[in-house]
């Protein structure tokens, strides 16, 4: 029966928190910029971790070069990670960017213009109410 909680689960969340700690404050690489690590995937031998990471970058030029940054540094992030985490095996770090997080922005981005867009043709295509509003059998009401 498999656990609910498994311990590469476990570590795997460990080790997001470190390196989140890790990228933002120890890090002086100005090449990398603000970083958010959304997930990892730790194997079950504990050698690899895939570490997610998003830079909130749209040009795929910029991204790629933050990615090869993280990729040059990952052995002196391992080793400053491994020094707060008590593991006998500290996995390798191989960092993927995760663009999921900034096409969930792009697309509540247009979903929110197609809303106004609709909400302005409505408005546009609304006949205006006049003050003087006839009752039901067809007569004027007095205010």
């Amino acid at each position: 029966m498999a656990k609910e909680f498994s311990r590469t689960r476990r570590i795997a969340q460990q080790l997001q928190q470190e390196l989140a700690m890790v990228l933002q404050r120890d890090m002086k690489d100005p090449r990398i910029g603000f970083i958010t690590v959304n997930d990892v995937d730790v194997s079950r031998d504990l050698s690899y971790a895939k570490v997610f990471v998003t830079f909130f970058e749209e040009d795929t030029e910029l991204v790629q070069q933050k990615i090869d940054a993280l990729t040059v540094a990952a052995p002196y992030v391992r080793t400053l990670v491994a020094g707060r985490m008590k593991l006998r095996v500290m996995p390798e770090l191989r960092f993927i960017y995760d663009s999921s997080l900034v096409e969930g922005m792009r697309m509540s981005n247009l979903v929110t213009q197609v809303i106004n867009k609709d909400k302005a043709k409505q408005q546009q295509f609304t006949p205006e109410v006049s003050d003087n509003s006839e009752s039901v059998d067809g007569e004027k009401e007095q205010d």
